[in-house]
């Protein structure tokens, strides 16, 4: 339905003094609303002025807040950044601090310190949004210059060099972990840490922190100071000195008849090196000392002996090549190779040559003895006598005497032929006892013993009636002692 103009009005007429109710409140509030809207219409205004005034200055000025390479740019222009940027570069200092406390002082002029800017301000400026500083105040803003200071590499080094952490009076070295022998057994001592810098990586980082404007240095929070390769905790530590426990757990009784000698760890442990890389060693120069001490003590090849004589003489014989002689170059790879393996054992040591007897003069009971004196031989066996007779012994008037000492039997030999530079002769038994001497029979002689020898002895044997040497060659051993005196 369709509503004629005047009922239109009609209607408005009534709605209007439906809403009014004759106490002005409309009007109240009608004022008010308007009044908030001038306040609202207003502080937008001015913040917009204020946003827009900030704008246009941040066009010129670098954000509240703003830092280059640590040095405070807030609010500042490009120019006023250029002028202030030198006048701190000159300032700039920086301290180093070591794992002690002591302090030193790098400053600017000692290392050549220059500012360079390159035009780089301008472009980090150039880069900020005007507009956006409202956001840039609720955040920091730190730039970084590439390369807007320069050094003198010599001069920081040349003042590195100078630092009391280089003193050599003040620098101690680092030490490994290394070991301890006390009570039979190697205990760990810890690690030495020492204070000494590596100048090298010292340079590094104090360079680093030149250039970017950092103010101290906290050496012990660094990788500066050299460190020991191995600590008490290193694995390989407590694996070598499980080694080195092995090594003087090794005990070697060595038996010389009745006397004894023992090897163990007390020895062992001063004959163990252990390098800088925990490579242990064998001192082998100090292991042959000591079997060379052995051989001193023990050996009787050569030495002088106590003899008494079956005349009832008591005599001194040296010479000769017979007895005990240790063989060093073997004995001392054998202790060598048993330290290694820990071994505990009793044994002789590794003979060249071997006596027959460790009591008293070595001879034992079953010899021969030779008196060139009296021109006689006797051959005991286990202390009884088996055969003596005359014999003749080296020629004294040719200078072919049979040498003095105590040899033994080399081997024996039947139906030979001895030759020399004026004979070949044959013989049925031959017992060389003293390099080409020996004892053997002589069928070309019609007698023996006397003085015979002094002018028509032998080339240095033992001449001896066929009987004579039958019987020795029958019952002597190779080994068997042969004591040649006069």
């Amino acid at each position: 339905m369709t509503l004629e103009r005047g009922h239109e009005v009609k209607i408005s007429l009534i709605k209007f003094c439906c809403d009014y109710k004759g106490d002005g409140s409309t009007e109240k509030n009608n004022s008010k609303r308007n009044k908030i809207l001038i306040g609202s219409i207003i502080s937008l205004t001015a913040l917009l002025v204020i946003y827009l005034g900030m704008t246009i200055y941040f066009r010129n000025h670098f954000y509240f807040g703003s830092e280059i390479d640590s040095v405070s740019v807030s609010g500042k222009t490009v120019e006023e950044v250029e002028e202030q940027m030198p006048s701190k570069v000159k300032a700039y200092t920086l301290q180093l601090e070591s794992d002690n406390g002591k302090k030193e002082q790098i400053t600017a002029d000692e290392v050549g310190l220059k500012y360079n800017s390159n035009g780089q301000v301008k472009n980090l400026k150039d880069k900020e949004n005007p507009f956006g500083w409202v956001v840039a105040v609720f955040n920091s803003n730190e730039y970084k210059i590439s390369e807007a200071v320069s050094f003198d590499k010599e001069l920081l080094k040349k003042k590195l060099d100078s630092l009391s952490f280089f003193d050599s009076s003040n620098v101690i070295e680092p030490k490994n972990a290394s070991f301890k022998y006390e009570n039979g057994s190697y205990n760990i001592v810890n690690e030495v840490n020492g204070n000494k810098l590596n100048k090298d990586k010292l340079y590094s980082i104090v360079s680093d922190a030149i250039l970017k404007g950092d103010a101290t240095i906290d050496l012990k929070s660094t990788d500066c100071y050299v460190k020991p390769q191995y600590t008490a905790s290193s694995q390989k530590v407590i694996d070598t000195k499980n080694i080195l426990n092995k090594y003087v757990a090794s005990k070697i009784t060595y038996t010389f008849g009745k006397s004894t000698e023992v090897l163990d760890g007390s020895t062992i442990n001063s004959w163990i090196k252990v390098d800088d890389n925990l490579n242990i060693s064998l001192d082998e120069g100090k292991v042959k000392e000591y079997v060379t001490k052995l051989s001193n003590t023990y050996d009787t090849v050569g030495k002088t002996r106590d003899f008494v004589t079956t005349l009832g003489n008591k005599i001194k014989v040296n010479g000769g090549d017979y007895g005990w002689s240790i063989n060093n170059t073997k004995e001392t790879q054998a202790i060598v190779s048993d330290i290694k393996e820990g071994k505990s054992e009793t044994k002789e040591p590794a003979y060249t040559i071997k006596g027959v007897s460790r009591d008293n003069n070595d001879i034992g009971s079953t010899y021969v003895e030779v008196d060139m004196s009296k021109q006689h031989l006797w051959f005991y066996k286990d202390g009884k006598l088996v055969v003596e007779g005359d014999v003749v012994t080296g020629n004294i008037s040719q200078n072919h005497s049979t040498r003095v000492g105590v040899y033994y039997i080399k081997y024996k030999e039947r139906n030979t032929s001895l030759k020399g530079q004026d004979y070949d002769v044959p013989v049925s038994y031959w017992m060389p006892f003293d390099q080409g001497i020996g004892i053997h029979d002589a069928s070309w002689r019609s007698s023996f013993g006397g003085n015979i020898y002094r002018t028509n002895g032998s080339h240095g044997c033992v001449n001896s009636p066929f009987y004579l040497a039958k019987a020795v060659y029958e019952n002597i051993q190779v080994g068997t002692p042969v004591i040649c005196y006069y």
